[in-house]
């Protein structure tokens, strides 16, 4: 039923998209309850399917650990309600069903500090009252759920004064209702419907919001409970989701200030995923592809640019030169599917395509070989190659004839990346030092290649810039989401320093899991 419910929900993804206004008409609740699901079928694929602790773990842990927005975490808490009420079943009836359903309402609107009548918490409510209307079969109950879910997401604009002024229903309670028919379609064994054309998104300014980055982390390790972590962010921004179990805390806010918060955030756990989008900029995106199918031919630039990133100085960066952004890169890369939705989104006649990782350039170029000529690949490899290519990009020249100098751009800029060592070991680099690591040490990577081990992340760096440098002119440094804008400052001053005739520039948002990201050209 949850695997039928996944697909179900990608087939409809972008149609909730388009309804997307509320709580700001970013354009990605459909995409992020679909990566939400996602992440909740990985997990039954390595779960042992015939034990329902097993699955109900999975589809839990998976949902809070795949959470994306403000959509996805909710929705997370929908399903850890449904879980933690079948977990000890040896089968789900009638009667069972009905009270999960009304454990994941219970669960979505204890996980929400000001819950708000006319989004998915009210459809999710409409959906446990139509359950509890009827004992007779799993089927039936299905049914009566959804009758009574579609009810209430009709007066969903009647609620909230956003999705009236845009002439929509709520899309995340339009998601929920197409999982609950995804499962009503596993129990019936109907195919999947082909997907609608979505010519028109909903429209609306977001002029009047107050806070403008949508900010999401995942924890490990907390050293402090989930209660007192969010009352820590509380004062940041609105909309406020912080949720866990099993040793991990997820948290989504919209605030003014996201790289503060991800390095107060980051004191008391190990930060393992963040994301920060600029909502104004998330907006424009998605009425550009809005618009891209009705755009007239002669309007189509010769060449459009897609780049996989992470870190939301470095999406901003890429968005800046052009590129529409595919999430991932090291430990989160995307899928051949991502890749292939993203270039279809872009209006071009050919797009360029920027991995930006060792690990995601299979994926790229198996990507290009699904759209029929439509797409190239440049084969960066890191961050700072992807951002020098990027850099060459121009749309009004043909992609072809782009590769070559968008290929020597990206060979030109020499990356530097300082994380963590996963593990113990020892190892002798290509210069013949041998490293000796413990578990936790800082380590380095020059073009992703270890070179450093030990000390602090700022000695990384500088001890990389005096090894590599040659008389470039330029460092470029993001800092990771646990470095707050006084650790910057301190280390672009000690570059400066050291290297008196480079000029620096400093910026936060770098890569998740990194502390810091450096680019010398």
């Amino acid at each position: 039923m949850f695997r039928t419910a996944t697909d179900w929900l990608g087939v409809y993804r972008e149609q909730v998209n388009a309804l997307n206004v509320y709580p700001v008409p970013d354009g990605d609740t459909g995409t992020n309850m679909h990566l939400t699901m996602q992440s909740v079928r990985r997990e039954l694929d390595t779960c042992d399917e015939r034990s329902m602790p097993a699955v109900a773990r999975a589809v839990s842990y998976g949902a809070l650990l795949g959470a994306r927005g403000n959509s996805g975490v909710i929705l997370s808490q929908l399903l850890k309600g449904f879980a933690e009420t079948v977990a000890g079943a040896a089968s789900v009836d009638a009667p069972l069903l009905t009270r999960a359903f009304a454990a994941a309402q219970k669960s979505g609107y204890g996980a929400v500090m000001k819950p708000v009548e006319g989004t998915i918490l009210t459809v999710a409510r409409g959906v446990a009252e139509g359950a509890a209307l009827t004992a007779e079969s799993p089927a039936a109950v299905l049914e009566q759920a959804l009758f009574r879910g579609q009810a209430l997401l009709d007066q969903t604009p009647e609620m909230l004064p956003a999705l009236k002024q845009a002439g929509v229903i709520d899309s995340g309670g339009q998601g929920y209702l197409y999982l609950v028919q995804g499962m009503l379609a596993a129990l019936r064994g109907d195919d999947l419907p082909e997907a609608p054309e979505v010519t028109s998104y909903a429209q609306q300014g977001i002029e009047n919001e107050e806070f403008g980055f949508c900010t999401e982390f995942l924890m490990s390790e907390a050293t402090r409970p989930i209660e007192e972590i969010r009352e820590l962010v509380s004062p940041f921004g609105d909309s406020l989701l912080v949720v866990g179990a099993e040793g991990y805390v997820k948290g989504h806010i919209h605030t003014n200030a996201p790289d503060e918060l991800l390095a107060t955030v980051g004191r008391y756990g190990k930060m393992l995923k963040t994301k920060v989008e600029d909502m104004s900029e998330q907006h424009t995106e998605i009425l550009g592809m809005a618009g891209a199918a009705t755009r007239a031919e002669e309007e189509v630039p010769p060449s459009g640019l897609v780049a996989v990133a992470n870190g939301y100085g470095l999406v901003k960066l890429f968005r800046s030169l052009g590129a529409r952004i595919v999430s991932g890169g090291q430990t989160a890369n995307p899928s051949v599917q991502d890749i292939v939705d993203a270039v279809r989104s872009v209006s071009a006649e050919k797009v360029v395509i920027l991995p930006n990782n060792k690990n995601v350039l299979m994926a790229a170029q198996k990507a290009t070989e699904l759209m029929d000529g439509r797409a190239v690949v440049i084969d960066t490899r890191t961050l700072g190659q992807g951002i020098g290519a990027a850099l060459a990009f121009s749309p009004q020249v043909p992609a072809e004839d782009l590769r070559e100098a968008m290929t020597e751009a990206a060979g030109a800029v020499t990356t530097f990346e300082v994380t963590r060592a996963s593990r113990t070991t020892n190892i002798t680099t290509r210069q013949g030092r041998t490293l000796d690591i413990k578990e936790g040490d800082v380590i380095g990577l020059q073009d992703d290649e270890l070179v450093d081990a030990g000390g602090t992340p700022e000695g990384s760096v500088l001890t990389m810039l005096g090894r590599a440098y040659r008389g470039q002119e330029i460092v470029t440094v993001f800092g990771g989401p646990q470095k707050t804008a006084e650790d910057l400052d301190a280390l672009a001053a000690s570059i400066r320093k050291e290297f008196p005739m480079v000029e620096v520039e400093a910026h936060p948002g770098g890569p998740d899991l990194y502390d810091y990201l450096v680019t010398l050209e």
